[in-house]
């Protein structure tokens, strides 16, 4: 019986593959480019999961070539595989540049992005194009068998209904054992999406880009469909007693003072603990922590939308898109910000930066989240391209500061109370204008055999090089503006606060040469190596946190904010914080004042990684780094956060796209939570 089975399945197999030379071809050139894809991101090449899941696509689309016949067949399955060499070489691209998968509604919103999509290409390498040959194969392959009796031989031979449907019967098997084998962690990132990585590493790159379309046609969907659920869920989670809400000895501390949030591109923590040569990489950022309160553990918490996500969270408390990106695919929502709050308390609320304001949206989204005003680049007297003071994407930090500084100060001069954002641009990938950032020397001293000593650069030149390079640059900038603001007779009664978007997308392969380059011979030190420092993948992600300080000239107020706060923060956290000091409530915010919350923080970030005081759990191996010597996790901990990181990603999620504070909100306060308050 089992061998006439096996006989049987040998010979449904040589029907379908071995009788249409056109149909195996581009079976193996799609399965190839699935393999390939997943082997230069996730790197699971011989994972059986996710190559399961793709062969069944590949056999379930495929199956409709078999009901046509001659070129009809070629140009269908060229078709085929022209959309997946597409899909593949994007993604590849993509995750070069945003360690993630790409999504549909972000890549229709690049466009808005503008120079910012320049920076990819920069780490484009021959082998990424390597999917482009598959389809150039198949043309060749077509026209050398259209030449031959093939086709004639074809029609002689085909059972097309039959293999239609043996095709179709494979690919259901293979994709149905793929599913039943899946875990409900499983189906909840393929449902919930936020977690790309995990998806392709379990489901392939096919499954992940079919269910991103799904869920970039969720807001349209959702608009007809599944938004009862979403309110339920909504007030659910705002129903809840918060034991981290009430006052603190910083309530109100900054009431009626001015605010400035200087937005400082890709400026990444570990600079502050470097010098070379005895000159600090971030001699302003190390200063200004030390005058005012620097809070060291501080992450934010982006997706692809990188400098726009930190923008939304920082002025709305929520989290970013789960699919899309919210200055792209969701500007349009109701959403309660900072700027807003205090337009309501009499301050005049503006946005400054020196590119162009279409640049992710700005021009639509700004007004919308609450700024009244904007000062982009046609509000700047921006130099040529070739001029020392054009940087990269525009303006210098260094004259866009000191342009700044007299709009600044007229704002002051007009408006009793303001708040305002302003977005530095010299630091921003690709770190490669070296001739306009200025001498930094990145030589270190070395002992000759002979005992003599002598100065060698090997970090010149690498990635993490010139962006440390570029970032001393933007903080030499930014300690001009400083010194303007101190030397100033204005800004007597505002907050500065600084803070770092985002890291600055270094691989952790690049991130490596600062810590294991040998300065003697210029190679790497290697594991077992004396000399030899750690730096795995977690290393790598809790390095991306960046500063925050807030700052003042006010010597009042600068004994009421000072000090280095140890505990975890993220971006999200940044308005609960702040609204208490200024006397401001967002009823929706999902992070937590930092001085109520304190060792109790959790950080999540949209992938589902999430960092606390003591470790740092990765979403997609599902393992964790204890990051406090002497501490004992347990299982529990580690479940009831994820629990926890679950339903905050996927009610921000629910918030933005569904409208909720805008439909829901005020009725949910105006009722449920203030009655539950009062008990």
């Amino acid at each position: 019986m089992m061998e006439n089975l096996k006989i049987k399945f040998k010979k449904n197999l040589s029907l379908i593959f071995f009788d249409n030379k056109l149909f195996l071809f581009y079976f193996v050139f799609a399965i190839l480019e699935t393999i390939i894809v997943r082997g230069f991101t996730v790197k699971n090449i011989f994972s059986i999961k996710p190559l399961l899941v793709d062969m069944a696509i590949i056999l379930i689309v495929g199956s409709i070539g078999f009901l046509k016949t001659g070129k009809k067949q070629y140009h269908y399955y060229m078709f085929l595989l022209i959309l997946f060499t597409l899909i593949e070489f994007i993604n590849h691209i993509y995750y070069i540049f945003y360690v993630s998968f790409a999504s549909f509604s972000e890549l229709t919103g690049l466009g808005q992005a503008e120079t910012v999509t320049g920076s990819i290409f920069e780490k484009l390498q021959i082998v990424n194009f390597i999917y482009l040959l598959f389809p150039i194969i198949f043309w060749l392959i077509y026209r050398k068998i259209s030449y031959t009796s093939y086709y004639k031989m074809i029609e002689k031979i085909t059972k097309s209904k039959r293999k239609f449907v043996l095709s179709l019967l494979f690919g259901t098997v293979f994709i149905s054992i793929s599913l039943l084998s899946a875990t409900k962690t499983d189906y909840s990132r393929l449902m919930k999406q936020w977690n790309r990585g995990a998806i392709v590493e379990r489901f392939g790159i096919l499954m992940y880009q079919g269910n991103d379309l799904l869920r970039t046609l969720t807001p349209k969907i959702n608009s007809l469909f599944g938004y009862e659920e979403a309110a339920y869920t909504f007030k659910d989670f705002y129903t809840q007693e918060n034991k981290y809400i009430g006052n603190n000895k910083y309530t109100n501390v900054l009431k009626d003072a001015n605010i400035i949030f200087v937005h400082m591109e890709s400026m990444q923590d570990f600079l502050m603990d470097l010098t070379f040569n005895g000159e600090e990489v971030t001699p302003t950022i190390n200063k200004l922590s030390k005058e005012g309160m620097f809070f060291k553990n501080f992450y934010p918490q982006v997706s692809s939308g990188t400098s726009s996500d930190t923008e939304f969270t920082l002025l709305t408390g929520l989290m970013p898109a789960s699919s899309g990106i919210v200055f792209t695919s969701y500007y349009d929502r109701h959403y309660s910000t900072i700027p807003k709050l205090l337009t309501d308390k009499g301050y005049f609320t503006f946005s400054m930066h020196g590119n162009y304001a279409s640049m992710w949206n700005r021009e639509k989204v700004h007004p919308s989240l609450g700024y009244q005003k904007m000062y982009f680049r046609e509000s700047f007297e921006t130099p040529d391209k070739d001029d020392k003071d054009y940087i990269n994407l525009g303006i210098s930090d260094s004259l866009f500061f000191e342009q700044a500084l007299s709009k600044l100060e007229k704002i002051e001069e007009e408006n009793k109370n303001y708040m305002g954002t302003i977005i530095t641009l010299s630091n921003h990938s690709p770190f490669q204008f070296l001739d306009k950032y200025g001498d930094f020397d990145l030589s270190n001293k070395v002992t000759l055999d002979d005992g003599s000593t002598e100065m060698r650069d090997y970090l010149s030149n690498t990635a993490v090089g010139n962006y440390i390079k570029s970032s001393h640059y933007a903080d030499v900038s930014l300690g001009k503006f400083v010194e303007m603001v101190k030397n100033s007779n204005y800004f007597n009664n505002t907050i500065f606060v600084f803070y770092g978007d985002h890291d600055a997308k270094l691989t952790r392969k690049e991130m490596n040469v600062l810590y294991n380059l040998n300065y003697e011979n210029g190679e790497l030190f290697k594991e077992g190596e004396k000399e030899y420092k750690e730096y795995n993948s977690f290393m790598h992600d809790l390095n991306k946190k960046t500063p925050l300080i807030l700052w003042t000239k006010n010597k009042g107020l600068q004994n009421k904010i000072k000090g280095s706060i140890n505990n975890v923060m993220g971006m999200y956290d940044v308005f609960p914080t702040l609204g208490n000091m200024l006397g401001i409530e967002n009823k929706y915010v999902l992070g937590h004042d930092i001085f109520n919350i304190k060792n109790n923080n959790i950080v999540m970030f949209p992938n589902g990684n999430f960092v606390t005081n003591d470790l740092y759990y990765n979403n997609s191996s599902n393992k964790y780094y204890v990051t406090k010597s002497g501490v004992t996790i347990e299982e529990d901990y580690i479940e009831d956060c994820k629990k926890y990181v679950e339903d905050v990603l996927n009610v921000s999620n629910l918030i933005i796209v569904h409208d909720l504070i805008y439909n829901e909100g005020e009725t949910l306060y105006n009722s449920e939570i203030n009655g539950m308050r009062e008990k």
